[in-house]
């Protein structure tokens, strides 16, 4: 028993294939949403992890560069089936929603806009919400359990929301004043560490990821020339997998401006455009760079447009992601031992508060862009706060929140009947002249 959650049997491959391909699809929400929604189902309703593991590998996550969400996925999968079941759960998490960029980067470029996706998505992201929010209530419930815990949440909430501290200085902060704090009981409940990890083993692990992931990329450049786009966008997707602290809202604004002003790939509607996708569909939000590879390619690769498009999808997604596995494979043995240290225990508890923090200030952001149509942000020294113009609210997400929240909440219904029956709302509300 660990923070009143019992784990259960370790699942067959197969059930955890299942549940992460389902996990993949619902997704929604950017990490706020897939947080809670893995949380969901992987703590509260099949126990397969326990509340402290669950949030001690997000803590680490937190820590890591790329699309914290998707390396938690490939951590349970670790967990649970090794290495394998980590590809595993790490893959299906993405998969769905690279997919469905693919095909609406090919519809995009080919047709332009499509409202009544959008408008599907709409209703989907407004049950999402409901989740993000009864989700948020658990964790902050099973995390917060001291004045110091509720004190750095509250600091973390206030210092993104309102003062816009980079994240990393958030989460370093936290770590501190853990590490200072801590005495001998943070560990002690934990019982005997596991066995140490030895060197060799995690050199190994990194060798391989990194040949894993450079190889190809290196390929691609010896094919097409070292100033070919297919070139530059390993080149640009690899940095970015390397600075991206804090997930993809802390580089959407860098990768923007590259994009826009740096190469010209994209116009600045184009780029919203992108982005309006990203979030609306399943997956880390960083699936952003996929639709940008592929209008990159198809307009600049010289070669055939559907070609050269799937070759630019193909390359973002490889330069993205292969370097989360290489961070989870090398550094997921060591979070059980580290958190044995007195010290490191503390502070990792702090993180933890932190993050409670962190996922608030996601969840509240995500709200507003979804009830809101237009976000402001206000500079007013030391203020840094976006704030939605009131007389913006669209009513129908709203009411779609409150009624996925009486569905989940009050009737208990499924994820899945939820979110489709809000998404199918949406979208018959969008059609009606």
């Amino acid at each position: 028993m660990t923070n009143g959650t019992r784990t259960s049997a370790r699942p067959s491959m197969g059930e955890m294939m299942r549940v992460f391909h389902r996990i993949g699809w619902l997704s929604f929400g950017g990490p706020a949403g897939q947080i809670a929604l893995m949380h969901r189902e992987l703590v509260e309703t099949r126990r397969w992890l326990d509340e402290k593991s669950y949030l001690s590998a997000l803590n680490f996550c937190m820590l890591l560069p790329g699309p914290e969400a998707m390396q938690l996925a490939t951590y349970a999968g670790w967990r649970l089936h090794g290495v394998s079941g980590g590809l595993v759960a790490g893959l299906l998490f993405v998969l769905p929603g690279a997919l469905l960029i693919l095909a609406l980067g090919f519809g995009y470029a080919v047709f332009g806009q499509a409202p009544s996706v959008e408008a599907l998505f709409l209703g989907i992201k407004a049950a999402v919400l409901a989740i993000v929010m009864q989700a948020l209530a658990r964790v902050a419930r099973r995390s917060l359990v001291g004045r110091l815990d509720w004190v750095l949440a509250g600091a973390a909430f206030a210092g993104l929301f309102l003062f816009a501290v980079p994240f990393p200085i958030i989460v370093a902060a936290a770590f501190l004043i853990g590490f200072v704090t801590a005495d001998r009981t943070e560990a002690d409940v934990l019982g005997v560490p596991p066995p140490t990890v030895p060197l060799s083993r995690t050199l190994r692990t990194v060798a391989v990821w990194l040949a894993i992931w450079i190889l190809p990329l290196v390929a691609v450049a010896l094919v097409f020339g070292p100033t070919h786009v297919l070139t530059t966008l390993a080149l640009l997707y690899s940095k970015l997998a390397v600075v991206t602290f804090g997930g993809a809202y802390a580089v959407l604004t860098f990768m923007s401006q590259q994009i826009v002003e740096g190469y010209g790939w994209l116009t600045a509607g184009e780029m919203l455009d992108a982005l309006g996708l990203a979030e609306t569909t399943p997956g880390p939000l960083i699936l952003v760079g996929e639709f940008v590879g592929l209008l990159a390619a198809w307009r600049h690769g010289g070669g055939p447009p559907m070609l050269m498009g799937f070759l630019g999808a193909m390359v973002a997604l490889w330069a993205t992601f292969v370097p989360c596995f290489l961070w989870i494979f090398a550094g997921a043995p060591y979070i059980e031992r580290i958190t044995h240290e007195p010290r490191v225990a503390g502070a990792l508890r702090a993180v933890t508060a932190a993050v409670v923090g962190v996922i608030f200030n996601l969840a509240l952001w995500f709200a507003i862009h979804v009830l809101f149509s237009r976000v402001e942000r206000v500079e007013a020294w030391p203020l840094s706060v976006g704030l939605p113009d009131l007389t913006s609210l669209n009513v129908v997400p709203a009411v779609l929140c409150l009624l996925a929240a009486v569905l989940l909440i009050g009737r208990r219904r499924g994820l899945v009947e939820t979110l489709a029956v809000c998404g199918l709302l949406s979208l018959g509300w969008s059609l009606i002249p």
